[in-house]
């Protein structure tokens, strides 16, 4: 069975740091390109992150040099470390799978979803 699985979730103050997890069972996530997503109250979701099988990486112009993705190839995760968190970063985080070998940005291009992980910035 195909699941991936997000950890690293809490709540944290304005300026603060999280690192967010993807694992994965029943799939290789070496061989996908992997998505960070968000989705806030009201809001629609939306790419946050994104990184190919060759580490080639995608960022949301929102978090660009705030956030980093990186895969752990023995560990079969791949990691969102977010950095100098605002308020407007609260929101349900997602990782997911896509199986063809591009950066894609819409939700619909990625076949396999975790279940999120409440990310909330307040003080």
């Amino acid at each position: 069975q195909l699941q991936l699985v997000e950890s690293g979730g809490g709540l944290v103050q304005p300026g603060g740091s999280l690192r967010l997890s993807c694992a994965a069972s029943g799939l290789t996530l070496n061989s996908y390109v992997i998505g960070w997503f968000r989705q806030a109250p009201g809001k629609e979701r939306e790419a946050v992150s994104c990184i190919t099988t060759d580490g080639t990486s995608y960022y949301g112009d929102s978090v660009k040099g705030r956030f980093a993705i990186s895969r752990d190839k023995n560990e079969n995760t791949v990691s969102l470390q977010m950095n100098s968190l605002k308020p407007e970063d609260t929101a349900v985080y997602y990782c997911a799978a896509r199986g063809l070998p591009v950066i894609a940005v819409d939700t619909d291009a990625y076949n396999h979803w975790g279940q999120g992980t409440q990310v909330t910035v307040s003080s």
